[in-house]
């Protein structure tokens, strides 16, 4: 809690009497510095896995192995070290970005806070990439992408990183068919599917760029049959490979040999 006073400090005290929750008495400076700096270091973790999952791939190394071993460790733990497409929504990007622009405002050079935005910005171009190369080009493909919002069970699309993926798609000559439970895209060019499978209809690659339950208890036979290719891009590392690769369907992950 941020206070100035003692008569504050007691008046707040009370708003919270009866929670058994831990807090911390500071100013109001120093209250929206926690804010700042809780989020920095979430987006932090995940730009960091993601840059390790980078990484891995290289070596031919699974990140989950990785990020399941550094967890373990109290001092790391093993929320947001799952590799994906990267964070978006309204607070992660926008209180990292805040947080540069505080620093600089006061004379203070942050390195390694640019360097997480840089991480997040270029994971669609990653994806991007990843699905080229299993397609052998982009221009004049069908891709099917699944999950608009930014994370699953919100129709929030923020900052979304599948939009971003999107976006590259388009610009690159994609044709996109997209479906998400509950987020409306609002790009023209996008056409929007009713369910799954009508998105994966004639495909020739199939994205999963938000990790609803609903994709990763997919039919994957059906999949199967309604795509025109057989290539499914993993931009979330929710998916189970063997399951996918099981029904005939070539799996693409990153750091997921």
């Amino acid at each position: 809690m941020g206070v100035t006073t003692r008569e504050a400090l007691v008046a707040v005290r009370a708003l919270y009497q009866g929670i058994d929750a831990p807090y911390v008495v500071t100013t109001p400076t120093g209250a929206e510095m926690i804010k700042y700096a809780a989020n920095a270091f979430l987006a932090t973790k995940i730009s960091f896995i993601n840059e390790m999952a980078r990484i891995c791939d290289a070596y031919g190394v699974r990140v989950d192995d990785v990020a399941e071993g550094i967890g373990l460790d109290a001092r790391i733990g093993r929320a947001f070290l799952r590799a994906g497409l990267g964070y978006g929504g309204s607070c992660l990007p926008k209180d990292v970005d805040a947080l540069i622009h505080a620093a600089r405002d006061k004379g203070v050079d942050p390195l390694i806070l640019p360097a997480v935005q840089q991480v997040n910005a270029t994971q669609p171009d990653l994806y991007a990439r990843k699905l080229r190369d299993a397609l052998g080009g982009l221009a004049g493909k069908r891709v099917a992408v699944w999950g608009i919002a930014f994370k699953p069970n919100t129709d929030d699309t923020r900052a979304s990183q599948a939009l971003a993926l999107i976006d590259r798609l388009l610009a690159v000559g994609c044709t996109v068919r997209a479906f998400d439970p509950l987020a409306r895209c609002e790009r023209p060019e996008v056409a929007v599917a009713t369910d799954p499978y009508q998105a994966a209809a004639d495909a020739d690659a199939l994205v999963v760029a938000t990790e609803w339950d609903l994709f990763r208890r997919a039919d994957w036979s059906r999949v199967k049959a309604v795509m025109r290719g057989n290539v499914v891009v993993d931009g979330r590392n929710c998916l189970d490979p063997e399951t996918v690769r099981a029904h005939g369907l070539r799996y693409v992950g990153v750091a997921r040999p």
